[in-house]
């Protein structure tokens, strides 16, 4: 994709119809292939990092990250909602600042990027291995063979792959006939959200009765309960894997 190794100063982005965003121009000293080149915004590049927290445990080292990608902040909107964006130095994994990332790929096959995607493949295939129990252990192989059959479709009906799709399909495999058991970690991403947003407070607005609103205390919460039957109550359902 890349045909030069000169250094890369900004970009100009547009925001595309699946609400991901696209280089439009790239700065003159690099001549990138802009064919479907993307670009992963600071929501998109906060959710990498956290799914990578979980495979920190397999082996995989999150400093790859800052390696594996160009970092940008924005400098200015432009006409035609256009933004352009400026490079910056700083780490996206210590950042303060809203920043976007480009991935690294001067050399497709062997960059940081490659070696980024490399290591959270195999480190998703420890996990998986760890945490289902398989009749054979998944292979590096079987992965890449089925996220590359998904995004092969993407390329026969002329879709290009969004770099941000491209990871995730790693990072959040689950072979078919199976699925991972979260049922914590719901609990858990809403506790992280409370710890990020601490000043914000949830308030009760009490509503002051008036002579035009009607308060039926009698009315029955099981109506739709036929008399003589127990109401049914659903149980959550918790996800664990499952055997083909």
């Amino acid at each position: 994709m890349v045909k030069s190794s000169s250094q890369l100063e900004w970009c100009i982005i547009r925001l595309g119809d699946d609400m991901n965003w696209w280089v439009e121009k790239i700065s003159n000293a690099i001549h990138w292939d802009m064919d479907g080149l993307s670009v992963i915004d600071p929501n998109q590049i906060n959710h990498i990092i956290d799914l990578c927290e979980s495979l920190k445990d397999y082996g995989f080292d999150p400093e790859i990250i800052n390696e594996a990608f160009f970092k940008f902040r924005i400098e200015k909107e432009q006409k035609n909602s256009l933004i352009r964006l400026v490079r910056v130095r700083d780490s996206l994994l210590e950042s303060e600042e809203q920043l976007f990332a480009l991935p690294e790929i001067m050399d497709e096959e062997k960059g940081p990027y490659a070696d980024f995607l490399d290591q959270i493949t195999k480190s998703r295939v420890k996990l998986l291995n760890d945490l289902i129990e398989f009749d054979e252990n998944l292979t590096i192989d079987e992965l890449e063979e089925e996220i590359n059959a998904r995004q092969n479709n993407d390329y026969f009906e002329g879709r290009a792959v969004h770099f941000f799709n491209e990871i995730t399909a790693i990072l959040e495999y689950v072979p078919d006939g199976f699925e991972l058991d979260v049922g914590d970690d719901s609990e858990t991403t809403q506790k992280k959200e409370l710890e990020e947003f601490p000043d914000i407070d949830v308030i009760e607005e009490k509503i002051e009765e008036d002579e035009t609103m009607k308060w039926d205390d009698d009315t029955n919460e099981n109506e739709d309960v036929i008399e003589g039957e127990e109401p049914i109550i659903e149980k959550p359902r918790r996800g664990r894997p499952r055997k083909k």
